[in-house]
């Protein structure tokens, strides 16, 4: 039970199969049975998620050198290391953070962790509303809409199907943000392959959602924001070559990417 919220071991969690695909402990069996489904039936598909997160953490990184003191994390999961409030703080020691994320074990973890830090907090709440996160209490307290924030839709966008408006859901928080507001997002992309296929068939039979994207459709999740240099690339090429403490790849110089590597891009914004 996570904060009087009862929580289901039996059915398995997205928040909970990312955390033990990381190499976290915050998950049960029916997560790892999914999880093992990645790292045994797709070999090297768990590339997918270390991916994401490097490039979250270059992210943070890029949104704190551009002048960012300010983060909505929506989506935010589990806490792993290097999580966004511990890489803003090392830049900007009085960062303000809040966490998004629907699961209840997540609010208990995020909770726990941030105990003692009154500049950073986790809600639970529903991407699918915006309205209602912009409203609540924690947000009002530590996000100040007057001056230029970040907003992160790290690997959770393409969770939202066509008909849940995943483009309104950015749109809402580009309309409440200031000009040089910026806007990260990483997100499932189509490869039109066997890999890609058998990827979105285990998340739509586990949590009956799950959408990959082609570049376009991932593009036009930005709407009218100015997408920065370099564009929607993959996420294993996103900035890499920054002074960022994320974890190198093996070897030097450019690498060719494997194809689970190319099944997740990003890119990020700016609110002119």
């Amino acid at each position: 039970m996570a904060d009087g919220i009862p929580v289901d071991q039996s059915k398995p969690s997205i928040a909970r199969v990312y955390d033990y695909l990381l190499g976290g402990k915050d998950n049960y069996a029916a997560d790892r049975a999914v999880g093992d489904y990645f790292k045994n039936d797709l070999p090297g598909s768990v590339a997918i998620a270390f991916s994401n997160r490097q490039a979250l953490i270059r992210a943070v990184h890029e949104m704190t050198r551009l002048g960012i003191t300010q983060f909505l994390d929506m989506g935010s999961g589990l806490p792993t290391a290097d999580n966004v409030h511990q890489v803003a703080k090392r830049l900007v020691p009085d960062a303000r953070v809040v966490y998004v994320d629907n699961d209840p074990i997540v609010l208990t973890h995020g909770r726990a962790l941030l105990a003692t830090d009154a500049s950073t907090q986790v809600i639970q709440a529903d991407l699918h509303d915006p309205a209602d996160i912009r409203q609540h209490r924690e947000v009002k307290r530590l996000i100040d809409f007057d001056r230029p924030i970040g907003v992160i839709f790290s690997a959770t966008l393409h969770h939202l199907q066509d008909e849940e408006k995943p483009a309104e859901v950015v749109r809402f928080w580009a309309e409440q943000a200031v000009p040089d507001s910026l806007f990260y997002i990483s997100h499932f992309r189509s490869g039109h392959n066997a890999e890609t296929q058998a990827a979105e068939q285990m998340l739509q039979a586990t949590f009956g959602r799950g959408r990959w994207r082609t570049e376009e459709e991932i593009e036009d999740l930005f709407g009218e924001l100015e997408v920065l240099e370099p564009g929607l690339v993959p996420c294993a090429r996103w900035k890499t070559g920054t002074d960022t403490a994320d974890v190198p790849r093996i070897g030097s110089g450019p690498m060719e990417l494997t194809v689970w590597e190319q099944l997740i891009a990003c890119g990020m914004a700016r609110k002119r």
